[in-house]
Order: C-alpha cells, then sequence, then structure tokens
C-alpha cells in the first residue's frame, strides 16, 4: 500500500470521516482544559468526575434528556460528596476521591446492565467511535465549542486561579466560583470524550496531552499550543493504525498519547530523563577536560 492509499482509503468511509471528526474535536478540548488539570494537580479529580458521570449519562438517557445535563448534575454531585467526605471525617481528599468515583461508576454500570435501550449503552463505557452518527457529532461539537469558547475566555482567570488563588481572591476574583467553573466545563468535556474513547479512557486524554506539553515548555502559553497540537496528532495517527490493523481505535488513540508522553519524558530538550543524563554528562567531561588542561 503506497502512502496516498494509506491515508485516503479510509476517508471512503463516512463512518470513518464521522470518527476522525469526533476524535480530533475531542483531542482538541480535551488537551487545552488538560493544562489547567496538570497544573493545579487535578489529576485525581479529572479521573472522578469523568466516571462520576457514566450514571449521570444512563440516567439521562432513561429520562430522554440530554447526555450533558446528566453528566454536569453527576460531576457536580461527585464533587460535593467528596467535600462532604472529606470536611467531615478523618478521610483524605485522595481516599475520599476514590471512594465516591469508584461507587458511582459502580452505581453506573448496574444501571447500564438493567436499562432496557435499544442501543448497546456499555458504548459509554468503552466509547463507541467507530458509531458515532451524525446526531451525535453534531453534540459533540456543539459542546466542545462551548467549553472552548468558555476556556479561551476566561483563561486569564483561570490560569491565575491555577498558579495564585490567593491573589486571585485580593483582585476581586472568587476562587470558589472559578473552580467550580472549571469543574462544569470537566463535566462537559467529559460528555464530549464520551463519544470518542468512552468512561474508562476519558482521564488519559484528560491528563497525557497536558502532561505531555508539560515536560516540553515552561511557558503556560505555550502548553495551550503544544498540549493540542500533540493530541490531534496522537488522535489521528491513533485511528489511521487502528483501521489499518484493526484493532480498537479508542484505546489505540490513548497508546499513541501514551508513546508521546514516553518519548517527551525520555527525550525533551530541558526536562527528558535521558536528555539531561546526556547534558550532565557532558558537562562531566568539559569540567574533566578542563581540569586536565589546568
Amino acid at each position: 500500500m503506497n502512502p496516498t492509499e494509506f491515508f485516503i482509503d479510509p476517508l471512503r468511509y463516512e463512518f470513518m470521516v464521522r470518527a476522525l471528526a469526533t476524535t480530533v474535536t475531542a483531542a482538541v478540548v480535551c488537551a487545552v482544559l488538560s493544562c489547567w488539570l496538570v497544573l493545579i494537580g487535578w489529576s485525581l479529580m479529572g479521573d472522578a468526575v469523568s466516571h462520576a458521570v457514566l450514571p449521570g449519562v444512563v440516567l439521562a438517557y432513561i429520562l430522554g434528556l440530554p447526555f450533558a445535563v446528566g453528566a454536569i448534575v453527576f460531576g457536580f454531585l461527585a464533587v460535593a460528596l467528596i467535600g462532604v467526605v472529606r470536611d467531615t471525617s478523618r478521610i483524605k481528599e485522595d481516599a475520599a476521591i476514590g471512594i465516591v468515583f469508584t461507587t458511582l461508576f459502580a452505581f453506573g454500570l448496574v444501571l447500564v446492565s438493567v436499562t432496557p435501550s435499544q442501543t448497546d449503552l456499555n458504548h459509554i463505557v468503552f466509547g463507541n467511535l467507530l458509531g458515532v452518527s451524525r446526531a451525535e457529532l453534531i453534540q459533540v461539537v456543539l459542546l466542545a465549542a462551548i467549553t472552548l469558547a468558555a476556556l479561551i475566555l476566561k483563561r486569564r482567570d483561570f490560569t491565575l486561579y491555577a498558579f495564585d488563588p490567593t491573589h486571585a481572591h485580593a483582585i476581586g476574583l472568587s476562587p470558589r466560583l472559578l473552580g467550580t467553573a472549571l469543574l462544569g466545563l470537566l463535566a462537559l468535556t467529559a460528555v464530549v470524550a464520551l463519544q470518542a474513547v468512552g468512561v474508562v479512557l476519558v482521564v488519559a486524554m484528560l491528563i497525557i496531552p497536558g502532561a505531555t506539553a508539560y515536560l516540553l515548555t515552561d511557558r503556560f502559553g505555550r502548553m495551550l499550543i503544544i498540549a493540542p497540537t500533540v493530541s490531534v496528532a496522537c488522535a489521528v495517527t491513533g485511528l489511521y493504525v487502528s483501521y489499518h490493523l484493526d484493532t480498537a481505535p479508542g484505546g489505540m488513540v490513548v497508546v499513541v498519547q501514551g508513546l508521546a508522553f514516553t518519548a517527551a519524558y525520555l527525550f525533551a530538550p530541558r526536562q527528558g530523563v535521558i536528555t539531561r543524563r546526556i547534558s550532565a554528562a557532558r558537562r562531566q567531561r568539559s569540567a574533566a577536560l578542563a581540569g586536565a588542561g589546568d
């Protein structure tokens, strides 16, 4: 197969075009939000919210409501429950997060198993990228547009909240309100990514791009460019590889993202493990040569 056929052949199928559009859309919005999640240290919170929205999505399906409604309600419910457990007991936040998100996720699995449906609700858990309909694609694009618009319009406030919430409060911003807004956007983003990779792998798309960009630059503005660029490249690569190797598309997208992070972890210009060792070896060699010259 020549390179032209490799790239053109999948696009002959409408379901692949919709899958590609859904994947790229989810990759962009997840990557942009992941920059703040990584900076604030909300990786576990992203995991909790992405899993906790499952029962909300199923209940929304049962009631005939948009998935986003159920996801937002249960996203905020998860955060509230985590706060209650943390503040009213000896349980620490990480344990509270684990208790709440696993319980809600299990509740969602129970609802999936007992809900009569003309569609396979297990796709919510594991993703159904190749089965995305035109209506679902429109929903994904609209939710992604809303989320991206909010993140871009409030990016300065969110960034200040991430770096210094005390200063944000001093200049008249409400850290609690900004945190709540980010959690709401996290719930919306989880719904977007559900269509691509399912609940199980949403957290990867919400964390890996931001973590990768964090290793590649020290400037947050550049992170907001690098993260979605890397995420989109991984999404397209993963989808094409899954098509030609006949593997699960959502899983392959995340595998490629993991490989990109590994490459950054090892070879990032300043933060890469191997790069630092090579630099240290060069400095030692230079110091040794300088000492020998003296």
